[in-house]
């Protein structure tokens, strides 16, 4: 399943990359790479952690909708 998602994710984040600034295009990337971490990692509260870190990069780069609309609010419910 945690595979699955990276797959998702990651074409989700190829498919919007011509939309993206620099700025966008390296925290996305950061974000990957934490998700990646997160989906390889056998620990559960660190798995949470770095899903946390990661929505943390895309939350302050503007872009806590992954880029999936304009409408970039972030928000942390």
């Amino acid at each position: 399943m945690r595979l699955a998602t990276l797959v998702v994710a990651a074409c989700a984040a190829v498919s919007l990359t011509a939309c993206n600034s620099q700025a966008d295009k390296a925290a996305e990337a950061k974000a990957d790479n934490l998700e990646a971490q997160a989906a390889a990692t056998p620990n559960e509260a660190q798995e949470k952690a770095l899903n946390q870190q990661a929505d943390q990069v895309e939350q302050q780069a503007g872009n806590a909708d992954g880029g999936a609309t304009t409408a970039n609010t972030p928000t942390t419910h």
